[in-house]
């Protein structure tokens, strides 16, 4: 399954689209970050947190989401930390956290994080759960609930890593899809555009990403 965008790939952008003030303020950062490393306190926040918490207004809305993931990545958040921003951070926080988890959690155990991430209706953080942590450890029947999520909600179903690999020969997911194009035709209401592309994976016969 591919995999999530490198930490030097991140970086290397950053260092190319900031202006100087805002990269200065990065480099900063993140020394603060890597000398601190996790809060053993989670009852008080780290100076690395603060950034963590301001980096929009520093970095530009656009670039915030990935200048996040880098302090967290610094940092070597653990997942009791990745919890607590999560929790208590803003949506654009949460997506970040989400983001950052394929370079943090090796394992299943941030799973809580992408499952409420899916209770959701906001389509940029279903957009974010559905990332290469969610390809990698998200069981099969909430994964397919995820996809049809997407569908439901409009997120582009590009964004849902590894949907050929996982879609492949999926006769449930096929029978899931079907379901919901008659149940949205039987209500006069359109079936999504990328629903047809995405039963067509389903096929035991259709290629997967690494055969295409």
């Amino acid at each position: 399954m591919s995999g999530p965008t490198t930490i030097a790939t991140l970086r290397a952008h950053l260092d190319t689209a900031l202006p100087g003030a805002a990269r200065a303020w990065l480099d900063q950062a993140l020394d603060e970050a890597a000398a601190t490393g996790p809060a053993r306190d989670h009852t008080r926040p780290t100076l690395w947190e603060s950034r963590f918490a301001e980096a929009g207004r520093r970095t530009g809305q656009d670039h915030a989401d990935t200048a996040r993931v880098l302090l967290l990545h610094a940092a070597r958040a653990d997942t009791a930390t990745l919890t607590r921003l999560y929790a208590q951070g803003t949506a654009a926080e949460r997506r970040a956290v989400l983001h950052a988890l394929p370079h943090l959690v090796p394992g299943p155990e941030g799973l809580p994080l992408v499952e409420d991430a899916l209770r959701t209706n906001d389509t940029r953080l279903v957009a974010a759960a559905v990332g290469p942590y969610a390809a990698e450890h998200l069981p099969a029947h909430p994964w397919r609930h995820a996809v049809l999520k997407c569908l439901f909600t409009g997120v582009p179903t590009d964004t849902v890593a590894a949907l050929g690999e996982r879609a492949h020969g999926d006769a449930e997911l096929a029978r899931m899809l079907g379901d919901f194009a008659q149940e949205r035709t039987a209500a006069g209401r359109p079936v999504p555009l990328d629903l047809p592309r995405v039963l067509a994976l389903t096929s035991p016969a259709a290629p997967t990403a690494k055969e295409s």
